[in-house]
């Protein structure tokens, strides 16, 4: 705004084919797809115990007749209204809406595509004899009242999926490769308007970053004698793995850089700016991942590295073979 002021054009990102000083191919960097490792195992819910895991109990509350008309189910971690049962004209409370309606949030939240019978009978069952420490009446407005109440709603929904976790998600126990990305064939995007580097060792015209310190892992990358050619591996590459995060569920994980040492050598790395609470678990996935991945094929060797940003500042490594060196957190034996 104001006279004089430049537009503001987006920042696009593609492969740098324009660059007739690029060697594409050289710069390419060939990233294995292995089959996931973890996966549900949707017939086990019939033998689901959601206290096995272990709970907290609930207080069951006596609430005046005013209070048990104002039955609002409120979002464990925003707060805000996600469902509202109406009793009827006779103050008859239908807990069927309830226990449906945490059913769907359970199934929600898990990604679950199938068994809504099956959890809906656990839930019930959960609710009238486990949840409050005692058996309660389910036809009870009163019971739908103490079920509205943030810390019943939370210790039931959390409960479950705790428990369907353990009870369902399984790992294969070996991997194999189904397929290959290939860093040259990712399409162009449009990011926000952002400092960027210049790269002379990628095939992507710009690298940008999540924070300043990826964009200085760039720069360090870029003066590395022992480095041949690395990426970002923004949303569009495409390379994601599949870990078991803290929660006990499955998600995704994306690692932050490629990188293909003059050996021949490739190795992932995440850089991590502040405490990531799933590193651990991302950490373990990826050791896993090139563990199978050296097994099934011996062409190029493969490895990680994790760099915090405070021990980068701090050691300040002028090669990748000192990042290697000076950065084993999470490696087997360091």
């Amino acid at each position: 705004m104001g006279e004089g002021t430049q537009a503001k054009a987006p920042v696009i990102v593609e492969v740098d084919k324009e660059n007739g000083k690029q060697d594409l191919e050289a710069l390419d960097i060939a990233i294995p797809v292995l089959t996931p490792r973890v996966y549900r195992e949707y017939k086990n819910l019939s033998s689901l115990d959601a206290g096995a895991q272990g709970y907290q109990s609930v207080v069951y509350r006596e609430f005046t007749e005013e209070q048990q008309r104002e039955i609002v189910f409120k979002d464990v971690t925003t707060g805000s209204i996600t469902h509202t049962t109406i009793l009827d004209t006779a103050g008859v409370a239908d807990y069927r809406s309830a226990i449906g309606y945490f059913t769907q949030t359970v199934m929600k939240d898990l990604r679950l595509i199938s068994g809504y019978d099956v959890l809906y009978g656990k839930v019930k069952a959960f609710v009238q004899d486990e949840l409050f420490g005692r058996t309660v009446d389910l036809e009870s407005p009163n019971t739908l009242r103490n079920l509205s109440e943030l810390v019943a709603t939370r210790t039931l929904v959390e409960t479950f999926k705790k428990a369907i976790n353990a009870l369902t998600v399984q790992d294969r126990g070996d991997a194999a490769i189904r397929d290959s990305i290939k860093l040259r064939q990712t399409r162009p995007f449009v990011a926000k308007e952002q400092g960027y580097l210049i790269p002379k060792k990628s095939v992507f015209n710009k690298i940008i970053g999540d924070s300043n310190f990826e964009l200085l892992f760039a720069r360090f990358l870029e003066d590395c004698g022992d480095v041949q050619a690395y990426a970002k591996n923004y949303l569009a590459v495409g390379f994601k793995l599949d870990y078991v995060n803290g929660t006990g569920d499955i998600s995704n994980y994306y690692p932050d850089f490629l990188v293909r040492l003059s050996s021949g050598r490739v190795l992932v790395v995440e850089t991590k700016g502040m405490d990531d609470l799933d590193a651990e678990f991302k950490m373990g996935r990826l050791r896993q991942w090139c563990e199978d991945l050296n097994r099934v094929q011996a062409e190029v060797e493969y490895g990680f590295v994790y760099v915090d940003e405070a021990g980068f500042e701090r050691y300040k490594p002028s090669s990748f073979r000192q990042l290697i060196e000076g950065f084993r957190q999470y490696q087997v034996g360091a």
